[in-house]
């Protein structure tokens, strides 16, 4: 990989990675919580245009089952020590125990009564979570995002192989204790670590698949390529000048990157051009024409084309329609 361009962490700022906390809590068995799918997640929590707020899961004692009401979802048991990122924004439940009473995520954060919140005697033994959400901006064509799995289960607690991720959950349960003045600020941005490290601890242990942007990271040759697009994707791209700056030939070079990454170098080029003007559509308040400039169409007419093909939509009617 690229050790002067760092591609993971390029594509992790353009997520633009937030949280906030919706639960800390002890639990008493049986019980259960619902968490709506991501639109209406996003509803209740007053979210932006653009933004998708992701639910996540962290135990810290004792033990959760996660499932869906949607086909084909498999339950997940969740132990003390580890978490799980629901990427795909399925609605879910949490819960602990046989026939367990069920409320919903909603009506806690309404200030609703919990009817299993154990009691000070019990809560050094009964479950403890930590639930949250984190906020992704701009996720459409981001590469990182396609490429995660729909429920992310990681650990948490294996510092050795996971880095410092027992560190960080252990500084949000404090600063959530301390209640101190700026503990919002720090949990939030605590919250991007975590989420940072649950995704890259993913990566460390991902064994060989089908061809991902993930597996493309971890190929030399294809990784440079896709560093030396993320560091200057405004460039006159071709096949053969990117199969120049690796050494390969030009035929070599398009047969080992589409092999790796499921589709072709300047499909890749294309889609990730596309994704920069949404953001930038997004964020400022560019026209049009200087936006397809900038990231590297000289032609308005072939920027709308190739905008039109992978969004579905106009730039201007796309800014229109999803940007605030």
């Amino acid at each position: 990989m690229n050790s002067k361009f760092d591609i993971l962490s390029d594509v992790l700022n353009s997520l633009d990675i937030c949280g906030s906390l919706l639960l800390h809590e002890s639990y008493t068995a049986p019980w259960a919580i619902s968490i709506p799918d991501v639109k209406q997640l996003g509803n209740l929590l007053g979210v932006q245009t653009g933004t998708r707020a992701v639910a996540f899961h962290l135990v810290e004692r004792g033990y959760i089952e996660l499932t869906s009401p949607q086909q084909g979802f498999a339950p997940v048991i969740v132990e003390a020590g580890e978490m799980v990122i629901c990427f795909s924004g399925t609605p879910h439940q949490i819960s602990q125990g046989t026939d367990p009473p069920s409320i919903s995520v909603e009506h806690i954060l309404g200030g609703g009564e919990i009817p299993f919140r154990c009691s000070a005697e019990a809560r050094g033994s009964s479950l403890l979570c930590l639930c949250g959400v984190f906020y992704l901006r701009d996720t459409h064509l981001n590469p990182l995002f396609a490429a995660l799995p729909p429920i992310l289960h990681a650990p948490v607690s294996q510092a050795e192989t996971f880095q410092n991720l027992t560190g960080v959950a252990n500084l949000i349960a404090k600063e959530l204790d301390k209640q101190a003045e700026g503990s919002n600020f720090m949990v939030e941005r605590l919250m991007e670590l975590l989420c940072a490290g649950a995704v890259r601890s993913y990566m460390k242990r991902l064994q060989p698949q089908d061809p991902s942007w993930l597996t493309g990271l971890r190929d030399p040759i294809v990784s440079q390529a896709l560093a030396k697009i993320h560091a200057q994707p405004g460039d006159d791209w071709s096949v053969d000048s990117l199969a120049q700056s690796v050494d390969l030939s030009p035929s070599r070079f398009a047969a080992r990157f589409k092999a790796t990454l499921g589709e072709g170098p300047m499909t890749y080029v294309s889609k990730w051009r596309i994704h920069l003007a949404s953001r930038l559509l997004n964020r400022t308040e560019k026209n049009v024409s200087e936006i397809a400039s900038e990231v590297g169409y000289e032609n308005l007419a072939a920027f709308t084309r190739a905008f039109k093909r992978h969004v579905g939509e106009t730039p201007s009617t796309w800014r229109m329609h999803h940007c605030q």
